[in-house]
């Protein structure tokens, strides 16, 4: 009595067909509690009311013997059915009860506790909306339910739910999202299914702008999209293309900066769909936000440059990192370049950096994202003119259309800045992975010729950290690789920037130092001696930066320490050179420093080569027409130049002779052989050169030969080569030459005969052929020794061996 007093207004019959484990007596007496509750109401007995859901919760809903919790259940559901609109103000006791009852044990009071559910809110409709996130936490636990009944009792309930919030306008987005952003890193695929189902769904409702929170919940969509069932992949795709249809259509409201390095992230991972999607919303974002994404682009960098070298397996993945990467180098612009760092001439929409976009630590760590804080440039207003190819037109508003680009909207505005030292600490660690494909190499160089094209002056300050790098590459099996390489090499020997970066050649200009010190050697002109003759600057070398001749040393140290880099690509390299800097500078620097190198083997091997390259590349043929003639004061500087180092071979020496028409000081030359030791390699040579003079560019010489009387040395020049020739096809080709030269009776010269034009014109050089003639006995003389000392070595080892 006591009990049904205190359960009181229920009648004790009610009381004891809710604890009834019949369904049907629970039933009856929830239409009893319906009607007495309809009673109250109309009494307007809210206390009552409150007592008799109070009673339900308490005794029989939170009970604990399981049929008492069904009735409470159905009886909660009876009294919300009876208050009708009036349930709104008892919703909270209302729904906890039942809420509680989805954790239960029992699978089937679970799928009563979701009928329950489903009439209280059926009842109340917008009403519940205060207590969504409760509504939605415990849906989303059972959308993973094992049994299908409790499974399908939630789907409806979720239905319910989902058309309640389409159609009311006070859904409170803002409460939701930290609910939605902790449950979106669920594992479980059902709790996947229905997170995206819902994103679906708010994204579709109209007063619910849900992008303005896209950056809380977009690690965790890329995550779900890894997921392994098929299905929830495709709903995926189907919520993030919504998304990116929508950043299309207002790019104005999109928080770009804010998943920026969430894209960064996901464009590396291993799963295909994934860096897909990823690279696909960053090549958007690149071409939607322009500048505000500059700087990410370290970060940006190291997620697609590898993708550049995938094979046709990942076809589409590639191409559409190449369009990131250009599209990205596009917004490098000259302004980059203004060395006051304080001066800003570009500003764009601030976007708040001081929160996380993601709650869970390891959504976004540290490790995975290149953060914008270290990441500070400027901008600047000097650069060269020229680009590469005229693809890379960065400062043209044309590249993107008026509608694609957001405008500036917000009042809070930033300064955007070039992540320069971000960007070059990337690019120089692909650089030096020997594991990255050729593609991703090009595209690197292609960055650093750039950057030294709009930004040089900020450029500069990482050069001598990428000197040894770029050298290096120098020895890379592609030749495209090797072609870029030389571009960015010979910008770097050519800028302006270069010769006010560090400590160059001293020229009597103001040469203000940069932050490094570079150790570069003096002028041509300061090396050499003061009593040594031709030896002076070319007129065109104060063009060249300070690196210029830094960059020719190296080389040529390359070429030293790598014989198999000189023998393969030795010519390819210096005639690319040619092409892309001054000839007339390079064979000058080199000649230069060759002439004062030890190893004098390789040097011997260098000119070999230069000389060859000299003779026959088609790059070269102004210089050879320089040099043909010497009738400037710089032609005959530059022959003094390269003869000097060509001493280093006998027979080039001869070749280059032959190419300025020195024809009398050639035949001295050959005079002098027979002082010479002659071996294998230097009748090789003598073979070559008369090959050589059979080619087109010794047309004139052989021309020379119908006028005996004015070219004697150079008929006694051949016929001194013929006597060195032992009797080989060399020799056979060059006698038949020579038997094709008019009456050679007239080849005959004596000190009275009257000097040759050819003489004349040598004669009014000013050269001192005498000086030179000396040179090249000192030069041989030299080689002479260096050889007799490799052949003591090599006994004294043979003799160590045997012992």
């Amino acid at each position: 009595m006591n009990a049904e007093r205190d359960l009181a207004p229920l009648a004790p019959s009610v009381v004891r067909a809710l604890n009834d484990k019949l369904y049907e007596k629970r039933k009856v007496a929830a239409l009893e509690i319906e009607k007495l509750v309809r009673e109250f109401v109309a009494q307007n007995n809210t206390s009552q009311i409150k007592h008799v859901i109070q009673i339900l919760s308490q005794e029989f809903a939170l009970s604990q013997h399981p049929h008492s919790r069904k009735g409470g259940l159905i009886g909660l559901a009876a009294c919300s059915i009876a208050l009708g609109k009036d349930s709104g103000l008892y919703l909270k006791e209302l729904i906890e009860p039942v809420l509680t009852c989805f954790n239960d044990a029992d699978s089937r009071l679970r799928y009563y506790a979701c009928e329950a559910l489903y009439n209280i809110v059926k009842v109340a409709r917008g009403s519940v909306l205060p207590h969504f996130n409760v509504l939605f936490d415990g849906l989303s636990k059972l959308a993973a339910d094992p049994d299908p009944n409790v499974k399908s009792g939630s789907e409806l309930l979720d239905r319910l739910l989902k058309d309640i919030v389409t159609e009311s306008n006070q859904f409170d987005l803002v409460g939701f999202i930290p609910l939605l952003r902790e449950r979106i890193y669920s594992n479980n695929q059902y709790a996947r299914q229905f997170i995206i189902s819902w994103i679906l769904v708010l994204e579709s409702v109209p007063d619910i702008n849900l992008l303005d929170y896209l950056p809380e919940i977009l690690d965790g969509l890329f995550q779900i999209l890894g997921d392994n069932s098929k299905e929830i992949r495709k709903m995926c795709e189907v919520a993030l293309g919504e998304f990116l249809k929508e950043i299309k259509k207002n790019p104005s409201t999109v928080k770009f900066a804010e998943m920026a390095n969430i894209l960064v992230i996901h464009c590396q991972a291993a799963d295909d769909l994934i860096q897909l999607t990823a690279m696909c919303w960053m090549r958007e974002f690149i071409q939607l936000a322009g500048r505000v994404m500059l700087p990410y682009s370290s970060g940006i960098l190291t997620a697609v440059l590898p993708c550049l070298s995938y094979d046709d397996r990942k076809k589409n993945i590639k191409e559409v990192a190449n369009v990131c990467n250009q599209s990205l180098m596009k917004l490098v612009i000259p302004e980059d370049d203004e060395m006051d760092e304080a001066k800003q001439s570009m500003t764009l929409p601030a976007e708040p950096t001081s929160e996380e976009s993601l709650s869970k630590p390891e959504a976004v760590s540290s490790d995975q994202c290149f953060s914008a804080t270290h990441q500070q440039a400027a901008f600047g207003k000097s650069c060269r003119e020229r680009e590469q190819e005229g693809s890379l037109d960065a400062s043209s508003d044309s590249n993107f259309s008026s509608s694609s680009v957001f405008m500036v909207t917000s009042s809070e505005r930033i300064q955007v800045t070039l992540n320069l030292d971000g960007i070059v600490q990337v690019l120089d660690c692909h650089l030096h992975d020997t594991s990255i494909g050729m593609m991703t190499r090009i595209a690197v160089l292609k960055w650093l010729y750039h950057l030294y094209i709009k930004t040089p002056r900020k450029m500069f300050r990482h050069t001598d950290s990428l000197f040894p790098i770029l050298l290096r590459t120098l020895s890379d099996e592609s030749d495209e690789v090797i072609l870029k390489d030389l571009e960015v090499l010979a910008e770097i020997a050519s800028s302006p920037a270069g010769q006010t970066e560090g400590h160059g050649p001293s020229d009597g200009s103001d040469v203000r130092p940069g932050p490094v010190e570079l150790h570069v050697p003096a002028r041509a002109g300061q090396l050499s001696s003061s009593g040594t003759k031709g030896l002076e600057c070319s007129p065109s070398t104060p063009t060249m930066n300070s690196y210029f001749y830094k960059f020719m040393i190296n080389l040529l140290k390359r070429f030293s320490s790598e014989r198999k880099l000189l023998e393969t690509r030795g010519a390819f390299i210096i005639r690319q050179l040619c092409l892309l800097l001054n000839a007339e500078n390079i064979f000058h620097s080199m000649a230069d420093i060759l002439l004062r190198e030890e190893d004098l083997k390789f040097a011997s091997t260098m000119v070999h080569t230069l000389n060859t390259i000299l003779l026959t590349s088609s790059e070269l043929f102004q210089l050879r027409n320089q040099l043909k003639d010497l009738k400037t004061p710089e032609s005959r500087n530059l022959f003094c130049c390269l003869y000097r180092s060509w001493c280093h071979n006998p027979v080039t020496t001869v070749s280059l002779c032959f190419l300025t028409q020195n024809y009398k000081h050639a035949y001295d030359l050959i005079q002098k052989f027979g002082d010479l030791e002659v071996t294998v390699d230097f009748l090789t040579e003598v073979d070559k050169l008369v090959q050589l003079i059979e080619c087109p560019i010794f047309t004139y010489l052989r021309l020379q030969l119908l006028d005996v009387k004015n070219n004697p040395y150079l008929i006694k020049a051949l016929y001194g080569l013929l006597m060195l020739l032992p009797q080989s096809s060399a020799f056979q080709l060059l006698s038949h030459r020579l038997q094709c030269v008019p009456n050679p009776e007239l080849m005959q010269t004596t000190d009275g005969t009257k000097p040759s034009t050819s003489f004349k014109r040598a004669s009014a050089s000013n050269i001192d052929y005498t000086e030179l003639l000396q040179h090249f006995e000192k030069v041989q003389n030299k080689h002479l020794e260096a050889r007799h000392q490799r052949a003591g070595r090599a006994e004294q080892l043979d003799r160590r061996v045997v012992l």
